[in-house]
């Protein structure tokens, strides 16, 4: 992949598969340099044969759902600029209706189980904020009066005065006369809307995800309990047809939080969630399971194991729940039901997203040539789709050898090598991820293609602290931030010049953003053998964290285990020992590692005579890399393949 083709990398929703099993709607999106914004469509993908069909035509049409006996689809429609609104339209095709005039956009929905009724999540702006006074800009607000520990979020600015809400509106008729706006004489004294009226269920400085219908109730994700902007808990509420106070359903003080992906099936609720402890703050390498309460509350259960299992994205599937299990870097299709019998489908690739109707389950699925396609699980070879045909016709994609080395102490250590076309000897980029809980896997990712296909060795590997290994391979950094897990991607660096044919030994450079920016700048300080290096959205001195990021108040205390080993274990405590020349890459709205951190990093280097060069991209945050506008994007990459052209020429 170059990067002028990133218009041709299109991205999959979850499926929602139709009630009746014969066919799935899913989200296609992708960036665009005409807009410089990501658009998209609705497709409709035949389950028993046929090709796929754009179901809509909006600017950036997404998430869609069935109602519960098909009829119809709701999805979240964003017209060019403005935030997406939540829309339904006949399964059976017609043009769509918008139902919501959200200022700040509509996030997340859910159809009633009579299919009458539609929950959503909005943020509501605070009088006199983003917009809601005409004339007034954000510069010429009121000052914010601020009491809590969490008070802002990456990608979303301040929280106390844009808290996040449940709604519920009923459903109209889509086929029936749309609404005429009164003139003159007509309109005094008449007030009009276009949508129709929707209903607040919550209230109070509290923000609410994930809704989902339990009779005429609406159970959500949220954080009321005294203190919660201490700890990470979360807990199951239930909101009844009027609102009012919520009923608690868990109990997060036990020691087990809800996460998200709460799904209503038979006698229970099924939702993600995560140990937590009884501090509420103990989330260091800890696996994301499936727990599951009865309807009315009581003893929570959880039916993953917490050691191996690492699952995500719960979706219905008649008495139980389809979810995507994080095993080595690729995602394994599980089922659940209530007693915790597990099913699991051998899918060749990684699974992304999964959905189910009428007992057929479909999975999104990234393999080494495709972000993602659908697949039927019980017949995972043959694709329902072909959406990255485009691409794959402009730029063939280069194949990932799977690779595993033994670290110093005697630890495994897997990843993979992407080698470009030719004999070589190719330069090597070493990449490492963000997280540090996340992971690299065996499928298309354009960071590693478009590097590759400009010339350069990839080397992607998944270090201790990295998810999808079990919680002790997690949590072995945890405390040692630049031990064991530099030690990791050294050995697999050096076991990668040693087996694979081709690569360069003596042109090497290191790269990495946020975990991966820390990581990259902690070995330039303590090893001098890379060419150069760039160091993106780094997590770059822990004590300086705090206060300043999104979750400065909590992540690094966790992290490092004491005000001593936060300081310890900073690249900036040791940026005086830095050689290496140095591209420091970064956004001017990240939150979540501010760009002030950076630019002392930066200055530092400068000072100490150490080659580099700064790149700040505006109105960016810290996903600059995997959402950020699609020019900048494209930019992005245009300069970093500059700043190895420079250090190390293919």
């Amino acid at each position: 992949m170059r990067a002028e083709n990133l218009p041709l990398l299109t991205t999959l929703s979850a499926p929602a598969v139709a009630p009746d099993g014969t066919h799935a709607v899913v989200a296609v999106t992708r960036p665009d340099f005409d807009a410089d914004a990501y658009v998209g469509q609705l497709w409709r993908v035949p389950l028993e044969g046929g090709a796929p069909t754009r179901i809509t035509r909006g600017f950036r049409d997404t998430s869609p759902r069935f109602s519960p006996d098909g009829s119809l689809i709701a999805f979240l429609r964003a017209a060019q600029g403005a935030p997406g609104q939540l829309a339904i339209v006949p399964a059976s095709g017609g043009e769509p209706m918008v139902l919501t005039d959200a200022k700040l956009g509509v996030s997340e929905f859910a159809f009633s189980e009579d299919g009458r009724r539609l929950a959503y999540v909005a943020r509501v702006p605070e009088p006199g904020r983003y917009g809601t006074i005409e004339d007034v800009p954000a510069s010429a607000e009121d000052p914010r009066r601020i009491t809590a520990l969490q008070l802002q979020l990456n990608g979303v600015g301040y929280l106390a005065d844009q808290r996040s809400h449940v709604f519920v509106v009923d459903v109209p008729d889509p086929t029936g006369e749309p609404p005429v706006k009164p003139i003159g004489r007509a309109a005094v004294g008449r007030e009009f809307s276009a949508v129709p009226a929707s209903t607040q269920l919550s209230s109070g400085d509290f923000d609410h995800a994930h809704p989902v219908w339990d009779g005429d109730g609406v159970v959500v994700v949220a954080s009321r309990h005294d203190g919660w902007d201490r700890d990470l808990r979360a807990d199951l509420y239930r909101f009844g047809p009027d609102g009012g106070e919520p009923l608690l359903l868990t109990d997060s003080a036990a020691g087990d939080s809800a996460l998200e992906s709460p799904v209503v099936a038979g006698e229970h609720i099924f939702f993600l969630g995560g140990h937590t402890g009884t501090s509420g703050l103990d989330f260091f390498g800890d696996n994301p399971g499936v727990f599951v309460v009865p309807r009315s509350g009581g003893p929570v259960r959880r039916l993953t194991d917490a050691e191996s299992a690492h699952v995500v994205g719960l979706a219905l599937d008649g008495d139980g729940v389809l979810a995507v299990d994080l095993v080595r870097g690729a995602g394994v299709a599980v089922r659940l039901d209530a007693s915790g019998e597990l099913q699991r489908w051998p899918v060749p690739g990684s699974v992304k997203a999964v959905g189910a109707g009428n007992g057929v389950r479909v999975a999104m699925v990234g393999t080494p040539d495709s972000p993602g396609e659908l697949v039927l699980l019980d017949r995972p070879d043959a694709e329902l789709t072909c959406f990255a045909a485009a691409l794959q016709a402009a730029d063939e994609a280069l194949p990932a050898q799977e690779l595993e080395a033994t670290s110093a102490d005697g630890y495994p250590v897997h990843g993979w090598v992407v080698r470009p076309r030719g004999d070589g000897p190719h330069p090597v980029l070493l990449m490492i991820h963000g997280g540090p809980f996340s992971a690299y896997g065996p499928t298309f990712f354009d960071e590693a293609q478009v590097y590759a296909q400009a010339g350069y060795a990839v080397l992607m590997c998944n270090p201790r602290g990295s998810a999808g290994y079990g919680e002790t391979h997690a949590r072995a950094i945890q405390g040692a931030f630049g031990d064991r897990d530099a030690a990791d991607v050294l050995a697999f660096l050096e076991h990668a010049l040693a087996s694979v044919p081709g690569l360069a030994s003596d042109r090497m450079g290191v790269m990495g953003g946020s975990y991966g920016g820390y990581l990259t700048a902690w070995l330039i300080a303590h090893d001098h053998r890379f060419a150069a290096a760039i160091v993106e959205r780094g997590y770059l001195d822990p004590p300086s964290f705090v206060g300043a990021a999104d979750i400065g108040w909590n992540f690094p205390l966790v992290c490092h285990g004491t005000a001593e080993g936060m300081a310890a274990q900073s690249p900036m405590a040791h940026v005086h020992e830095v050689r290496t020349p140095t591209l420091v890459l970064h956004s001017e709205q990240d939150r979540r590692c501010p760009l002030g951190i950076a630019l002392r990093y930066y200055t530092e280097l400068k000072l100490n005579g150490v080659e580099t060069e700064l790149l700040v991209f505006p109105g960016e945050n810290h996903e600059l890399s995997r959402s950020g506008s699609p020019i900048h994007r494209r930019q992005r990459f245009e300069h970093i393949l500059d700043w190895w052209g420079r250090h190390l020429p293919v």
